[in-house]
């Protein structure tokens, strides 16, 4: 079983920053974070691996960093110049011995 608890969302302007976090109760390989907006299904944003290795949408490249700390198993997501499209809940992603497992969501809200 792995817990993860995510913090850091919040209301900003757009073309604002938020950075989201989260902890793992354990040390995890792959960890990523999805996205779910309203009337639309959960899509991923970025991810990375325990050795540093990261993926990103298309919509989030040059504006969203994914990073870690193995020391505190914590993952990561430093947003820059939001959107307002960029609004939704954003889930903490681990995959551990075959098993998907989900942070509780953080609403990120996104204002013109």
């Amino acid at each position: 079983q792995v817990r993860l608890v995510e913090s850091g969302g919040g209301l900003v302007q757009a073309g604002g920053s938020l950075r989201l976090s989260c902890v793992a109760s354990t040390n995890i390989y792959f960890m990523g974070w999805y996205r779910q907006a309203p009337g639309k299904q959960r899509e991923p944003v970025a991810g990375i691996t325990s050795s540093g290795l990261t993926n990103y949408a298309d919509f989030v490249k040059g504006r969203f960093t994914v990073s870690r700390d193995n020391a505190k198993n914590t993952v990561y997501l430093q947003m820059n110049s939001l959107k307002p499209e960029d609004t939704a809940v954003y889930y903490c992603n681990a995959q551990y011995s075959a098993v998907d497992y989900w942070g509780q969501g953080t609403q990120v809200t996104v204002s013109s």
